[in-house]
Protein backbone atom coordinates (compact mmCIF):
# COMPACT_ATOMS: atom_id res chain seq x y z
CA UNK A 1 0.00 0.00 0.00
CA UNK A 2 1.43 3.27 -0.82
CA UNK A 3 2.12 6.39 2.17
CA UNK A 4 -0.35 9.19 2.20
CA UNK A 5 2.18 11.34 0.35
CA UNK A 6 2.47 8.90 -2.26
CA UNK A 7 -1.29 9.08 -2.46
CA UNK A 8 -1.59 12.59 -2.65
CA UNK A 9 0.89 12.72 -5.65
CA UNK A 10 -0.83 10.50 -7.60
CA UNK A 11 -4.11 12.77 -7.30
CA UNK A 12 -2.42 16.03 -8.62
CA UNK A 13 -1.45 13.75 -11.64
CA UNK A 14 -4.44 11.79 -12.36
CA UNK A 15 -6.48 12.63 -15.23
CA UNK A 16 -10.08 11.70 -15.92
CA UNK A 17 -11.94 10.52 -18.63
CA UNK A 18 -15.23 13.55 -19.19
CA UNK A 19 -17.16 11.73 -22.20
CA UNK A 20 -19.73 9.39 -23.07
CA UNK A 21 -18.50 6.44 -24.16
CA UNK A 22 -20.71 4.96 -27.11
CA UNK A 23 -19.65 2.06 -28.89
CA UNK A 24 -15.86 3.22 -28.80
CA UNK A 25 -16.14 6.67 -29.20
CA UNK A 26 -15.86 9.16 -26.59
CA UNK A 27 -18.63 11.84 -27.32
CA UNK A 28 -19.48 15.01 -26.39
CA UNK A 29 -23.24 15.62 -25.36
CA UNK A 30 -24.99 16.83 -27.97
CA UNK A 31 -26.12 19.73 -26.30
CA UNK A 32 -22.82 20.81 -25.10
CA UNK A 33 -23.99 20.45 -21.87
CA UNK A 34 -21.27 19.21 -18.66
CA UNK A 35 -21.98 18.41 -14.98
CA UNK A 36 -19.44 19.13 -12.71
CA UNK A 37 -17.63 16.63 -10.20
CA UNK A 38 -15.84 17.39 -6.87
CA UNK A 39 -14.08 15.73 -4.75
CA UNK A 40 -16.02 15.97 -0.91
CA UNK A 41 -12.23 15.96 0.26
CA UNK A 42 -11.29 19.04 -0.82
CA UNK A 43 -14.98 20.81 -2.55
CA UNK A 44 -12.58 21.34 -5.31
CA UNK A 45 -13.76 20.59 -9.15
CA UNK A 46 -12.33 17.66 -10.71
CA UNK A 47 -13.27 18.14 -14.31
CA UNK A 48 -16.58 18.81 -16.12
CA UNK A 49 -18.10 15.75 -17.39
CA UNK A 50 -20.42 15.56 -20.43
CA UNK A 51 -24.02 15.84 -19.41
CA UNK A 52 -25.92 12.45 -21.39
CA UNK A 53 -29.47 13.34 -22.84
CA UNK A 54 -31.79 11.61 -24.98
CA UNK A 55 -29.60 11.64 -28.18
CA UNK A 56 -26.63 10.06 -26.71
CA UNK A 57 -29.26 7.59 -25.11
CA UNK A 58 -30.73 6.76 -28.21
CA UNK A 59 -27.46 6.12 -29.92
CA UNK A 60 -26.34 3.71 -27.23
CA UNK A 61 -29.60 1.72 -27.68
CA UNK A 62 -29.47 2.13 -31.06
CA UNK A 63 -25.67 0.51 -31.32
CA UNK A 64 -26.50 -1.95 -28.72
CA UNK A 65 -29.10 -3.31 -30.31
CA UNK A 66 -27.33 -3.69 -33.88
CA UNK A 67 -24.44 -5.48 -31.97
CA UNK A 68 -27.01 -7.82 -30.21
CA UNK A 69 -29.06 -8.22 -33.42
CA UNK A 70 -25.25 -9.16 -35.10
CA UNK A 71 -24.53 -11.74 -32.62
CA UNK A 72 -20.88 -9.83 -31.77
CA UNK A 73 -21.14 -10.93 -28.62
CA UNK A 74 -24.51 -12.48 -28.23
CA UNK A 75 -24.26 -15.23 -30.18
CA UNK A 76 -20.40 -16.18 -28.93
CA UNK A 77 -20.21 -19.37 -27.64
CA UNK A 78 -19.88 -19.47 -23.49
CA UNK A 79 -16.23 -20.10 -23.48
CA UNK A 80 -15.18 -17.01 -25.56
CA UNK A 81 -17.08 -15.06 -23.69
CA UNK A 82 -15.75 -16.37 -20.37
CA UNK A 83 -12.47 -16.21 -21.88
CA UNK A 84 -12.78 -12.30 -22.38
CA UNK A 85 -14.57 -11.68 -18.90
CA UNK A 86 -11.37 -13.33 -17.50
CA UNK A 87 -9.27 -11.24 -19.23
CA UNK A 88 -11.73 -8.16 -17.61
CA UNK A 89 -11.14 -8.95 -14.30
CA UNK A 90 -6.93 -9.43 -14.63
CA UNK A 91 -6.91 -6.01 -16.51
CA UNK A 92 -8.99 -4.69 -13.48
CA UNK A 93 -6.29 -5.89 -11.11
CA UNK A 94 -3.86 -4.93 -13.15
CA UNK A 95 -5.39 -1.17 -12.92
CA UNK A 96 -6.54 -1.44 -9.14
CA UNK A 97 -4.77 1.48 -8.19
CA UNK A 98 -6.11 3.67 -10.27
CA UNK A 99 -9.71 2.11 -10.43
CA UNK A 100 -9.31 3.03 -6.39
CA UNK A 101 -8.28 6.55 -6.28
CA UNK A 102 -10.67 7.39 -8.95
CA UNK A 103 -13.43 6.16 -6.85
CA UNK A 104 -11.84 7.74 -3.56
CA UNK A 105 -11.79 11.02 -5.51
CA UNK A 106 -14.97 11.59 -6.52
CA UNK A 107 -16.59 10.26 -3.61
CA UNK A 108 -14.14 10.19 -0.08
CA UNK A 109 -14.30 6.82 0.62
CA UNK A 110 -10.95 5.84 2.01
CA UNK A 111 -8.44 4.57 0.09
CA UNK A 112 -7.61 1.23 1.30
CA UNK A 113 -11.22 0.08 1.13
CA UNK A 114 -11.39 1.35 -2.60
CA UNK A 115 -8.13 -0.79 -2.86
CA UNK A 116 -8.08 -3.62 -1.39
CA UNK A 117 -11.83 -4.25 -0.85
CA UNK A 118 -14.00 -2.80 -4.10
CA UNK A 119 -11.49 -3.06 -6.53
CA UNK A 120 -10.38 -6.91 -6.00
CA UNK A 121 -13.49 -7.58 -4.97
CA UNK A 122 -14.87 -6.43 -8.81
CA UNK A 123 -12.21 -8.24 -10.36
CA UNK A 124 -13.51 -11.68 -8.26
CA UNK A 125 -17.11 -11.24 -9.22
CA UNK A 126 -16.22 -10.77 -13.45
CA UNK A 127 -14.41 -13.84 -12.77
CA UNK A 128 -16.90 -15.95 -11.26
CA UNK A 129 -19.88 -15.07 -13.45
CA UNK A 130 -17.32 -16.20 -16.34
CA UNK A 131 -16.69 -19.15 -14.93
CA UNK A 132 -19.96 -19.96 -14.30
CA UNK A 133 -21.62 -18.83 -17.77
CA UNK A 134 -20.53 -22.19 -19.25
CA UNK A 135 -21.92 -24.28 -16.19
CA UNK A 136 -25.88 -23.62 -16.50
CA UNK A 137 -27.89 -25.75 -18.30
CA UNK A 138 -30.65 -26.12 -19.90
CA UNK A 139 -34.11 -28.82 -18.97
CA UNK A 140 -36.10 -31.09 -20.60
CA UNK A 141 -39.81 -30.97 -19.26
CA UNK A 142 -41.25 -34.45 -18.42
CA UNK A 143 -43.87 -34.49 -21.51
CA UNK A 144 -45.49 -37.52 -22.84
CA UNK A 145 -43.60 -39.77 -24.75
CA UNK A 146 -45.04 -38.42 -28.30
CA UNK A 147 -43.48 -34.61 -27.66
CA UNK A 148 -39.79 -33.14 -26.67
CA UNK A 149 -40.28 -30.13 -24.77
CA UNK A 150 -36.81 -28.06 -23.83
CA UNK A 151 -36.51 -25.07 -21.69
CA UNK A 152 -33.42 -22.53 -22.49
CA UNK A 153 -32.10 -19.30 -21.53
CA UNK A 154 -31.29 -16.69 -24.12
CA UNK A 155 -30.30 -13.04 -23.35
CA UNK A 156 -33.25 -10.22 -23.37
CA UNK A 157 -30.85 -8.13 -25.10
CA UNK A 158 -30.41 -4.23 -24.27
CA UNK A 159 -29.89 -3.94 -20.46
CA UNK A 160 -29.49 -0.63 -18.96
CA UNK A 161 -28.08 -0.33 -15.51
CA UNK A 162 -28.36 2.57 -13.48
CA UNK A 163 -25.77 2.55 -10.34
CA UNK A 164 -24.96 4.81 -7.09
CA UNK A 165 -22.25 6.67 -6.02
CA UNK A 166 -21.72 4.58 -2.71
CA UNK A 167 -19.10 1.65 -4.05
CA UNK A 168 -19.19 2.82 -7.86
CA UNK A 169 -17.21 0.47 -9.48
CA UNK A 170 -18.09 -2.91 -7.64
CA UNK A 171 -21.83 -1.92 -7.79
CA UNK A 172 -21.96 -1.35 -11.95
CA UNK A 173 -19.88 -4.80 -11.53
CA UNK A 174 -22.61 -6.43 -9.76
CA UNK A 175 -25.04 -5.50 -13.02
CA UNK A 176 -22.39 -5.77 -15.76
CA UNK A 177 -21.19 -9.20 -14.87
CA UNK A 178 -24.62 -11.58 -15.26
CA UNK A 179 -25.41 -9.43 -17.60
CA UNK A 180 -22.62 -9.70 -19.74
CA UNK A 181 -21.75 -13.36 -19.22
CA UNK A 182 -25.37 -13.62 -20.16
CA UNK A 183 -24.46 -12.03 -23.90
CA UNK A 184 -26.50 -9.20 -23.30
CA UNK A 185 -25.37 -5.40 -25.17
CA UNK A 186 -25.10 -3.09 -21.97
CA UNK A 187 -25.40 0.54 -21.33
CA UNK A 188 -24.28 1.81 -17.64
CA UNK A 189 -25.44 4.82 -16.16
CA UNK A 190 -23.22 5.47 -13.22
CA UNK A 191 -24.18 8.00 -10.95
CA UNK A 192 -23.29 11.84 -11.64
CA UNK A 193 -21.01 11.93 -8.19
CA UNK A 194 -18.53 9.21 -9.57
CA UNK A 195 -18.04 8.61 -12.86
CA UNK A 196 -14.33 7.88 -13.76
CA UNK A 197 -13.84 4.18 -12.56
CA UNK A 198 -16.92 2.89 -15.09
CA UNK A 199 -15.68 5.20 -17.82
CA UNK A 200 -11.94 3.60 -17.54
CA UNK A 201 -13.84 0.10 -17.22
CA UNK A 202 -14.98 0.64 -20.65
CA UNK A 203 -11.64 1.22 -22.33
CA UNK A 204 -10.74 -1.57 -20.12
CA UNK A 205 -13.53 -4.01 -21.79
CA UNK A 206 -12.37 -2.85 -25.05
CA UNK A 207 -9.00 -4.14 -24.29
CA UNK A 208 -10.13 -7.43 -22.68
CA UNK A 209 -11.86 -8.09 -26.16
CA UNK A 210 -15.65 -7.03 -25.52
CA UNK A 211 -16.85 -6.12 -29.14
CA UNK A 212 -17.46 -2.71 -29.68
CA UNK A 213 -21.19 -1.59 -29.36
CA UNK A 214 -21.74 -3.91 -26.88
CA UNK A 215 -21.01 -1.84 -23.63
CA UNK A 216 -21.69 1.77 -23.46
CA UNK A 217 -20.96 3.89 -20.43
CA UNK A 218 -23.30 7.17 -20.81
CA UNK A 219 -22.24 10.21 -17.30
CA UNK A 220 -25.16 11.98 -16.25
CA UNK A 221 -28.05 12.58 -13.94
CA UNK A 222 -30.69 10.86 -12.67
CA UNK A 223 -33.30 13.77 -14.21
CA UNK A 224 -31.83 14.01 -17.74
CA UNK A 225 -30.10 10.39 -18.45
CA UNK A 226 -31.74 8.16 -15.95
CA UNK A 227 -34.97 8.75 -17.27
CA UNK A 228 -34.56 8.82 -20.77
CA UNK A 229 -33.12 5.35 -20.17
CA UNK A 230 -36.02 4.85 -18.47
CA UNK A 231 -38.49 5.82 -21.22
CA UNK A 232 -36.35 4.10 -24.34
CA UNK A 233 -38.78 2.48 -25.99
CA UNK A 234 -36.13 -0.56 -27.40
CA UNK A 235 -34.29 -1.58 -23.86
CA UNK A 236 -35.51 -4.67 -22.43
CA UNK A 237 -34.62 -4.52 -18.86
CA UNK A 238 -33.45 -1.77 -16.52
CA UNK A 239 -31.28 -2.99 -13.51
CA UNK A 240 -31.28 -0.48 -10.64
CA UNK A 241 -29.56 0.38 -7.13
CA UNK A 242 -30.50 3.67 -5.53
CA UNK A 243 -33.27 5.37 -3.52
CA UNK A 244 -36.91 4.48 -3.31
CA UNK A 245 -38.37 7.48 -4.64
CA UNK A 246 -35.84 6.80 -7.92
CA UNK A 247 -37.03 3.52 -8.28
CA UNK A 248 -40.63 4.01 -7.94
CA UNK A 249 -40.02 6.85 -11.17
CA UNK A 250 -38.32 3.86 -13.17
CA UNK A 251 -41.13 1.87 -12.80
CA UNK A 252 -43.65 4.80 -13.60
CA UNK A 253 -41.29 5.00 -16.63
CA UNK A 254 -41.02 1.42 -18.09
CA UNK A 255 -45.34 1.42 -17.92
CA UNK A 256 -44.88 5.12 -20.01
CA UNK A 257 -42.59 3.24 -22.80
CA UNK A 258 -42.73 -0.54 -23.57
CA UNK A 259 -42.93 -2.85 -20.54
CA UNK A 260 -39.57 -3.20 -19.75
CA UNK A 261 -38.01 -5.15 -17.10
CA UNK A 262 -37.46 -3.05 -14.24
CA UNK A 263 -35.00 -4.69 -11.37
CA UNK A 264 -34.82 -2.99 -8.27
CA UNK A 265 -32.90 -2.77 -5.19
CA UNK A 266 -33.85 0.32 -3.15
CA UNK A 267 -31.98 0.43 -0.08
CA UNK A 268 -33.07 0.01 3.62
CA UNK A 269 -33.39 0.25 7.30
CA UNK A 270 -31.70 -2.50 8.53
CA UNK A 271 -32.21 -3.75 12.39
CA UNK A 272 -29.66 -5.23 14.21
CA UNK A 273 -30.89 -7.88 17.30
CA UNK A 274 -28.72 -8.07 20.25
CA UNK A 275 -30.43 -10.83 22.59
CA UNK A 276 -28.77 -11.10 26.04
CA UNK A 277 -27.67 -14.50 25.26
CA UNK A 278 -25.16 -13.44 22.66
CA UNK A 279 -21.79 -15.33 23.11
CA UNK A 280 -20.06 -11.93 23.32
CA UNK A 281 -21.31 -9.08 23.65
CA UNK A 282 -18.21 -7.12 22.93
CA UNK A 283 -17.41 -9.11 19.79
CA UNK A 284 -21.41 -7.81 18.65
CA UNK A 285 -20.31 -4.47 20.02
CA UNK A 286 -17.74 -4.75 17.58
CA UNK A 287 -19.70 -5.98 14.65
CA UNK A 288 -22.43 -3.22 15.40
CA UNK A 289 -20.26 -0.53 14.59
CA UNK A 290 -18.72 -1.56 12.01
CA UNK A 291 -22.17 -2.38 10.50
CA UNK A 292 -23.19 1.32 10.63
CA UNK A 293 -19.86 3.14 10.64
CA UNK A 294 -18.33 1.08 7.16
CA UNK A 295 -18.03 3.90 4.38
CA UNK A 296 -19.32 6.41 6.67
CA UNK A 297 -22.43 4.88 6.96
CA UNK A 298 -23.25 4.81 2.92
CA UNK A 299 -24.26 1.46 2.72
CA UNK A 300 -28.07 0.69 1.94
CA UNK A 301 -27.69 -2.36 3.86
CA UNK A 302 -26.18 -0.25 6.65
CA UNK A 303 -27.79 -1.42 10.23
CA UNK A 304 -28.96 1.62 11.10
CA UNK A 305 -31.63 0.36 13.89
CA UNK A 306 -30.24 -1.26 16.92
CA UNK A 307 -32.40 -3.15 19.13
CA UNK A 308 -31.12 -4.12 22.38
CA UNK A 309 -32.56 -6.41 25.15
CA UNK A 310 -33.08 -4.25 28.29
CA UNK A 311 -31.20 -6.19 30.71
CA UNK A 312 -27.74 -5.71 28.75
CA UNK A 313 -28.80 -2.63 27.13
CA UNK A 314 -26.75 -0.13 29.57
CA UNK A 315 -23.59 -2.62 29.16
CA UNK A 316 -23.98 -2.44 25.05
CA UNK A 317 -24.18 0.96 24.31
CA UNK A 318 -20.66 1.34 26.91
CA UNK A 319 -18.77 -1.43 24.68
CA UNK A 320 -20.13 0.41 21.64
CA UNK A 321 -19.51 3.41 22.28
CA UNK A 322 -15.69 2.73 23.08
CA UNK A 323 -15.84 0.80 19.09
CA UNK A 324 -16.93 4.62 18.34
CA UNK A 325 -13.07 5.28 18.56
CA UNK A 326 -11.69 3.70 15.74
CA UNK A 327 -14.23 4.90 13.42
CA UNK A 328 -13.37 8.56 13.89
CA UNK A 329 -13.06 10.53 10.31
CA UNK A 330 -10.18 11.24 8.45
CA UNK A 331 -8.85 11.73 4.60
CA UNK A 332 -9.54 9.24 2.82
CA UNK A 333 -6.18 9.37 1.01
CA UNK A 334 -4.65 8.55 4.13
CA UNK A 335 -3.92 4.66 4.52
CA UNK A 336 -4.78 4.65 8.19
CA UNK A 337 -8.41 6.11 7.71
CA UNK A 338 -11.17 3.80 8.06
CA UNK A 339 -13.87 6.42 7.46
CA UNK A 340 -13.87 9.45 4.92
CA UNK A 341 -15.47 11.79 4.10
CA UNK A 342 -19.17 12.05 2.74
CA UNK A 343 -19.89 12.12 -0.73
CA UNK A 344 -20.83 15.92 -0.74
CA UNK A 345 -21.48 19.38 1.39
CA UNK A 346 -25.23 18.38 -0.01
CA UNK A 347 -25.12 14.31 1.47
CA UNK A 348 -23.53 16.07 4.97
CA UNK A 349 -26.36 18.15 5.43
CA UNK A 350 -28.82 15.92 4.82
CA UNK A 351 -27.10 13.87 7.32
CA UNK A 352 -26.72 16.82 10.06
CA UNK A 353 -30.43 17.50 9.41
CA UNK A 354 -31.20 13.53 11.01
CA UNK A 355 -29.05 14.34 13.71
CA UNK A 356 -30.24 17.57 14.63
CA UNK A 357 -34.21 16.38 14.12
CA UNK A 358 -33.01 13.20 16.17
CA UNK A 359 -31.99 15.65 19.16
CA UNK A 360 -35.51 17.53 18.53
CA UNK A 361 -37.54 14.94 19.00
CA UNK A 362 -35.91 13.81 22.13
CA UNK A 363 -33.67 11.15 21.43
CA UNK A 364 -30.45 11.09 23.63
CA UNK A 365 -27.12 11.85 21.96
CA UNK A 366 -24.29 9.02 23.21
CA UNK A 367 -21.57 10.48 21.43
CA UNK A 368 -20.97 11.93 18.32
CA UNK A 369 -23.38 14.02 16.33
CA UNK A 370 -21.09 16.62 15.01
CA UNK A 371 -19.83 17.60 11.52
CA UNK A 372 -15.66 17.93 11.45
CA UNK A 373 -13.12 19.66 9.14
CA UNK A 374 -10.20 17.91 8.09
CA UNK A 375 -7.87 20.01 5.96
CA UNK A 376 -10.15 23.30 5.96
CA UNK A 377 -13.35 21.05 4.39
CA UNK A 378 -16.27 20.03 6.77
CA UNK A 379 -17.85 17.13 5.06
CA UNK A 380 -17.23 14.65 7.44
CA UNK A 381 -19.00 13.44 10.34
CA UNK A 382 -18.03 11.71 13.40
CA UNK A 383 -19.75 8.62 14.52
CA UNK A 384 -22.72 9.11 16.22
CA UNK A 385 -25.30 6.97 18.80
CA UNK A 386 -28.91 7.56 19.91
CA UNK A 387 -30.66 6.29 22.72
CA UNK A 388 -34.09 6.68 23.70
CA UNK A 389 -35.46 6.43 20.25
CA UNK A 390 -38.94 5.67 19.52
CA UNK A 391 -40.50 3.62 16.70
CA UNK A 392 -42.10 6.63 15.35
CA UNK A 393 -39.15 8.97 15.27
CA UNK A 394 -37.83 9.84 11.80
CA UNK A 395 -34.52 8.47 12.54
CA UNK A 396 -36.33 5.14 13.56
CA UNK A 397 -37.93 4.92 10.21
CA UNK A 398 -36.20 6.79 7.17
CA UNK A 399 -32.60 5.77 5.60
CA UNK A 400 -29.93 8.62 6.88
CA UNK A 401 -28.17 7.04 4.69
CA UNK A 402 -24.71 8.30 6.64
CA UNK A 403 -22.26 7.29 10.17
CA UNK A 404 -25.73 7.34 12.77
CA UNK A 405 -27.33 4.86 15.16
CA UNK A 406 -30.70 4.57 16.40
CA UNK A 407 -31.25 2.41 19.45
CA UNK A 408 -33.73 0.68 20.80
CA UNK A 409 -34.44 -1.35 23.95
CA UNK A 410 -36.87 -4.37 23.69
CA UNK A 411 -38.05 -7.03 26.48
CA UNK A 412 -39.27 -9.87 24.83
CA UNK A 413 -37.92 -12.00 21.54
CA UNK A 414 -41.80 -11.38 19.89
CA UNK A 415 -41.20 -7.39 20.65
CA UNK A 416 -38.23 -7.83 18.97
CA UNK A 417 -39.01 -9.59 15.71
CA UNK A 418 -42.36 -7.24 16.01
CA UNK A 419 -40.18 -3.94 16.45
CA UNK A 420 -37.56 -4.90 13.44
CA UNK A 421 -40.43 -6.03 10.96
CA UNK A 422 -42.10 -2.52 11.58
CA UNK A 423 -40.77 -0.92 8.94
CA UNK A 424 -41.82 0.18 5.04
CA UNK A 425 -38.05 -1.48 4.36
CA UNK A 426 -36.63 -5.00 4.17
CA UNK A 427 -33.40 -5.45 2.79
CA UNK A 428 -31.26 -7.07 5.50
CA UNK A 429 -30.95 -7.84 9.53
CA UNK A 430 -28.53 -8.91 12.05
CA UNK A 431 -29.48 -11.29 14.56
CA UNK A 432 -27.10 -12.21 17.84
CA UNK A 433 -27.82 -14.90 20.43
CA UNK A 434 -26.18 -18.13 21.14
CA UNK A 435 -28.93 -19.98 21.07
CA UNK A 436 -29.58 -21.84 17.63
CA UNK A 437 -32.61 -22.36 18.27
CA UNK A 438 -34.00 -18.81 18.87
CA UNK A 439 -31.72 -17.83 15.86
CA UNK A 440 -33.63 -19.75 13.39
CA UNK A 441 -37.00 -18.62 14.92
CA UNK A 442 -36.04 -14.74 14.28
CA UNK A 443 -34.36 -15.50 11.29
CA UNK A 444 -37.88 -17.04 9.92
CA UNK A 445 -39.79 -14.60 11.13
CA UNK A 446 -37.52 -11.45 9.96
CA UNK A 447 -39.38 -9.81 7.14
CA UNK A 448 -36.09 -9.35 5.04
CA UNK A 449 -33.92 -10.38 2.09
CA UNK A 450 -30.79 -11.67 4.25
CA UNK A 451 -30.52 -12.11 7.64
CA UNK A 452 -26.91 -12.55 9.05
CA UNK A 453 -26.91 -14.37 12.34
CA UNK A 454 -23.64 -13.83 14.62
CA UNK A 455 -22.26 -11.34 12.00
CA UNK A 456 -23.51 -8.58 10.43
CA UNK A 457 -24.45 -7.44 6.50
CA UNK A 458 -22.74 -10.99 5.55
CA UNK A 459 -22.55 -10.62 1.67
CA UNK A 460 -20.37 -12.95 -0.86
CA UNK A 461 -20.88 -13.24 -4.93
CA UNK A 462 -22.22 -17.02 -4.27
CA UNK A 463 -25.47 -15.97 -2.01
CA UNK A 464 -28.35 -13.40 -3.55
CA UNK A 465 -28.77 -9.48 -2.41
CA UNK A 466 -31.77 -7.55 -2.15
CA UNK A 467 -35.07 -7.59 -0.36
CA UNK A 468 -38.46 -6.68 -0.17
CA UNK A 469 -41.23 -4.51 0.80
CA UNK A 470 -39.85 -0.95 -0.39
CA UNK A 471 -36.25 -1.86 -0.37
CA UNK A 472 -37.60 -3.56 -4.09
CA UNK A 473 -37.83 -6.65 -5.43
CA UNK A 474 -34.21 -7.37 -7.56
CA UNK A 475 -31.61 -9.59 -6.62
CA UNK A 476 -27.83 -9.06 -7.32
CA UNK A 477 -25.05 -11.61 -7.23
CA UNK A 478 -25.23 -15.55 -7.16
CA UNK A 479 -26.10 -17.54 -10.20
CA UNK A 480 -30.14 -15.98 -9.46
CA UNK A 481 -29.04 -12.58 -10.98
CA UNK A 482 -29.02 -15.13 -14.76
CA UNK A 483 -32.24 -14.68 -13.96
CA UNK A 484 -33.02 -10.74 -14.83
CA UNK A 485 -31.19 -10.38 -17.68
CA UNK A 486 -31.88 -14.09 -19.68
CA UNK A 487 -35.28 -15.01 -20.62
CA UNK A 488 -36.66 -18.74 -20.82
CA UNK A 489 -37.78 -19.97 -23.62
CA UNK A 490 -39.94 -23.39 -24.34
CA UNK A 491 -39.91 -25.64 -27.42
CA UNK A 492 -42.17 -27.99 -28.13
CA UNK A 493 -41.27 -30.63 -30.42
CA UNK A 494 -44.26 -33.02 -31.50
CA UNK A 495 -42.82 -35.92 -32.25
CA UNK A 496 -44.90 -38.23 -34.75
CA UNK A 497 -44.36 -42.29 -35.63
CA UNK A 498 -42.46 -43.75 -37.98
CA UNK A 499 -44.14 -45.06 -41.24
CA UNK A 500 -45.81 -48.46 -39.85
CA UNK A 501 -45.10 -48.38 -35.77
CA UNK A 502 -48.17 -47.79 -34.25
CA UNK A 503 -47.58 -44.78 -31.10
CA UNK A 504 -47.24 -45.77 -27.87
Amino acid sequence: MLTLNEWKQRAAEQSFLTHAFIGAERCHAASGQTFAVVNPATNAVLTEVAQSGEAEVDRAVRAARRSFIRGDWSSQPPAARKAVLQRLAGLILTHRDELALLDTLSVGKPITEACSVDVPGSAHIFNWYAESLDKLYGEVAPTARDAIATITRSALGVVAAIVPWNFPLEMAVWKLAPALAAGNSVILKPAEQSPFSALRLAELALEAGIPEGVFHVLPGTGEVTGKALGLHPDIDCLAFTGSTQVGKYLMQYAGQSNLKQVWLECGGKSPNLIFADAHSLAQAAEYAARAIFYNQGEVCSANSRLLVERSVHDEFIALLTEQTRHWQPGDPLDPQTRSGAMVSARQTRRVMEFINGARQQGAHLVCGGEQVSINGVANYIQPTIFTGVTLDMTLAREEAFGPVLAVLPFDSEQQAITMANDSHYGLAASVWSGDLNRAHRVARALDVGTVSVNTVDALDVCTPFGGGKQSGFGRDLSLHAFDKYTQLKTTWIQLHSAAGVDSL
